[in-house]
């Protein structure tokens, strides 16, 4: 049986370009889910995994839908193999089926991870030298320095409360809290 499986990390991005990519390639079923490729807890995985039989063909339109690093998707394939089902990746042309496809496999996967390490890196450095120059990353303060020895004045008085202090900053009690306790 072709069995498909389809995914996007957010509710707000469309399945329908997988789902033709898959009814197009013969899929008798399609698993669909909305949730991060990072995440291992996927409902939807989990359940077309349990339901696999010897000489099944999974069917992803694209890689990273299967999985986000090379090490999930060779476990999910390696899983795949041991319970004999097929596994095929419409844009890559993958077919694991075949020991061309199976080698193509785990070279794009291994470029796919190189590329990530490689955003990931510089982005660091990035950051890095950000820092170096004297920027800080993160949200703009909410109070000021002068906000926060006002909030302090307003609080002397007994009769003046945090949740009104707060509000006449603007700010929630936890966010003055916050500044308070800097």
């Amino acid at each position: 049986m072709k069995i498909g499986y389809a995914r996007v990390s957010t509710d707000d991005q469309s399945q329908d370009s997988q789902l033709d990519a898959l009814a197009e390639a013969g899929c008798e079923r399609v698993y669909r889910e909305s949730y991060s490729g990072k995440s291992k807890k996927r409902p939807e995985l989990e359940r077309m995994i349990d339901t696999l039989r010897e000489g099944d063909i999974v069917i992803v339109q694209r890689l990273d839908r299967l999985g986000r690093s090379l090490k999930d998707l060779i476990e999910l394939l390696d899983g795949f193999k041991q319970q004999g089902v097929q596994f095929i990746s419409l844009n890559e042309n993958i077919d694991t089926t075949t020991a061309v496809g199976e080698l193509a496999f785990h070279m794009i996967g291994s470029i796919a991870q190189f590329e990530r390490r490689l955003i990931s890196e510089r982005t660091k450095a990035g950051l890095d030298a950000a820092r170096a120059r004297g920027r800080k990353g993160g949200r703009k303060a909410k109070m000021s320095p002068n906000d926060i020895k006002k909030a302090n004045a307003m609080l002397l008085d007994p009769e003046m409360t945090k949740a009104e202090v707060a509000r006449h900053f603007g700010v929630s009690r936890p966010t003055l809290n916050k500044a308070l306790n800097k």
